[in-house]
């Protein structure tokens, strides 16, 4: 994992909790959270090597 993927998450983090927060205040709270889950949903499609990689070296190191 190298440092760039949280520096990618941290700024998918930043940018949706200011889209948030505009949406809200504009009374689109419908948008507002669809922008959240979309937002989740892109950092979750980035983690998931990851952690598919880490059961991958759990499952080899306990040979199972």
């Amino acid at each position: 994992m190298t440092v760039n993927v949280i520096f990618k998450i941290a700024a998918v983090g930043i940018l949706i909790s200011v889209l948030n927060q505009v949406l809200k205040h504009s009374g689109r709270d419908d948008q507002a959270f669809l922008t959240s889950l979309a937002g989740l949903i892109l950092v979750l499609m980035w983690i998931v090597p990851y952690i598919y990689e880490l059961f991958q070296t759990i499952q080899q190191l306990f040979a199972l």
